[in-house]
C-alpha cells in the first residue's frame, strides 16, 4: 500500500495546533503532524489564512470519516484526496 497523507483544513493557527496535539492522543499518530499556513487567494492578512494539518499515514490505517468528524470539532474539515 502506498503512503497516505491526510490534510485537515482548520480556520486558524490555534485550532491547528490544538488539533495536531490531540491527533496523537485520539488516533495514535506517531509522527508529528505538519502545520502549514494556507493563505487564501489574494489575502495578505494572516488572520484570513486557513491552517492545514498534514498527517502522514504510511500504514493507511486512519479512518477518513473519523478524521473529518474530528476536524469538524475544530470547525474544519478533511480535504478530499
Amino acid at each position: 500500500m502506498s503512503d497516505v497523507r491526510h490534510v485537515l483544513v482548520l480556520p486558524d493557527r490555534d485550532s491547528a495546533q490544538e488539533a495536531a496535539g490531540e491527533l496523537a492522543d485520539r488516533f495514535g499518530v506517531a509522527e508529528e503532524p505538519q502545520l502549514v499556513r494556507d493563505a487564501l487567494a489574494g489575502e495578505d492578512d494572516a488572520e484570513d489564512a486557513q491552517w492545514l494539518v498534514v498527517v502522514e499515514d504510511p500504514a493507511g490505517r486512519l479512518d477518513a470519516d473519523a478524521l473529518d468528524e474530528f476536524a469538524g470539532e475544530y470547525e474544519g474539515w478533511l480535504e478530499a484526496p
